[in-house]
């Protein structure tokens, strides 16, 4: 096995594998204290950047949305082959109908809002103001660094490493091949979105099931911990990001074990996209461990990406991704929800139904926290922008938790499944929402009153 393994790589490519995933793990997995408070090292540079720019975010986010609105326009209109020719930038404006208006509806909002012109109940402080001036500032300054510092976790082997290790677990466990562990990780550690490309282009390409990929798409596009911790610092809990974390990785797991077992997930299809199958073993090859071959795999990846140019321009497209894609469509959807939910009762009386879990589940303020139960559906910030003005620290953890645990939020992971060729339809998604939310909640629950 030594043997082998020296054939294979070299200790150059080996720490070019393990140097740049322990930087990634130290800036995005490692607790630290800091300031009396547990943290991560990506949340006090993100908080170092709001603190000294407070004053000019909303300003910058503006311009920003404006910017995404623009770009938008000139390649829908005169399709310039600069854009169309870039697969970067031809993905990040090249978009489609729904996500076009989306993104004129959010550049109105912002505009509106930063200007406080047209109908108050738009730019208001519990409306497109609350979007502007609080949770987007947040988004820049989080997606900043986390978008620069991404590749660190994506591009050097980490997720390759532990694909191998786990492909043991994911068949009985999930019933899942043991490729999709990698998707399972680049959604966790990275984005929502990654998870779903990733899933889709691997379906497409015959290596997942009908059912193996709406599992996949729907149960692990999980919440990054990027968004998670965007999540618990709206709510003003960013000191409990560690017990936080670990009940939505713990609400997570019951979710993905029960879900696919039910419908819809379970009446899925076991056929291939196009009956193309792909023939791809998950046999670890003679002469290895899972370990062993998975620090070949890693090393393999990691000496793919040694250009320090390659790893800025990634970072750079990351963040411009996250700016410019995200942000429009947030202001969009979290201002129109937040308007139908300062202005009309319709998420009162969707949450009612859910008062009577909540009471037997000895939630404080459970007639409050019940709208926010539904309203994720629509964007997974609302529950915690909600919530946020809830008195008890039990209530907004757990509404916290559980807007990350629902995963099906129409802004961005329900319409990307919905646009992808993923087959799940949005009846699917709307069940998987609510089983989600039955699933996860006394999980997440339990922990609070634990915790608290």
């Amino acid at each position: 096995m030594e043997k082998q393994m020296k054939i294979n790589y070299s200790l150059k490519n080996l720490f070019q594998f393990i140097i740049p995933s322990l930087l990634g793990i130290l800036f995005f997995m490692t607790p630290i204290f800091y300031n009396g408070e547990v943290t991560i090292p990506i949340a006090i540079l993100s908080k170092f950047v709001q603190n000294h720019l407070s004053n000019i975010l909303p300003g910058i986010m503006t311009i920003i949305i404006c910017i995404t609105f623009l770009g938008t326009i000139a390649t829908k209109v005169f399709k310039p082959k600069t854009f169309l020719n870039n697969k970067f930038l031809n993905t990040l404006f090249n978009v489609s109908p729904l996500w076009f208006s989306a993104r004129i509806l959010g550049t109105i909002f912002a505009i509106l809002t930063f200007f406080k012109i047209g109908p108050e109940w738009i730019w208001s402080e519990n409306t497109g103001g609350l979007l502007l001036n609080d949770l987007l500032p947040i988004l820049f300054s989080v997606f900043l660094f986390a978008g620069m510092l991404l590749p660190l976790l994506l591009d050097f082997g980490l997720l390759e490493f532990f694909g191998a290790i786990l492909t043991k677990i994911m068949r009985p466990i999930f019933s899942l091949p043991g490729r999709s562990s990698i998707d399972c990780i680049a959604s966790w550690l990275g984005d929502g979105t990654i998870g779903v490309m990733l899933t889709s282009k691997q379906y497409e390409e015959g290596y997942y099931t009908k059912r193996e990929a709406a599992v996949i798409g729907t149960t692990f596009s999980a919440v990054s911990i990027t968004f998670s911790l965007v999540v618990i610092s709206q709510v003003n809990l960013g000191h409990l990001f560690v017990p936080f974390y670990l009940t939505i990785t713990l609400a997570g797991l019951a979710a993905a074990i029960i879900t696919p077992r039910i419908p819809p997930l379970s009446r899925k299809p076991d056929t291939y996209f196009n009956d193309n199958k792909r023939e791809d073993s998950e046999a670890i090859p003679e002469n290895y461990t899972s370990f062993t071959w998975g620090v070949t795999k890693a090393v393999e990846k990691a000496s793919k990406n040694n250009s320090l140019s390659g790893f800025i321009k990634q970072g750079i497209q990351n963040i411009l991704d996250m700016w410019l894609g995200v942000a429009p469509v947030v202001m969009a959807m979290g201002t129109l929800a937040l308007i139908l939910a300062e202005y009309t009762p319709i998420f009162k009386w969707m949450g009612i139904p859910f008062i009577p879990l909540l009471k037997l589940l000895h939630i404080p303020e459970a007639k409050e926290a019940s709208q926010t139960l539904i309203v994720g559906f629509a964007d997974m910030f609302l529950p915690s922008v909600i919530g946020a003005t809830i008195k008890s620290e039990l209530t907004r953890f757990v509404i916290a938790c559980t807007s990350v645990t629902q995963l099906i939020y129409m802004s961005e992971v329900g319409g990307l499944l919905l646009g992808s060729k993923i087959p799940v339809s949005l009846k699917d998604l709307v069940i998987i929402f609510i089983q989600r939310t039955l699933i996860t909640l006394p999980v997440i629950t339990l922990m609070a009153h634990i915790i608290f």
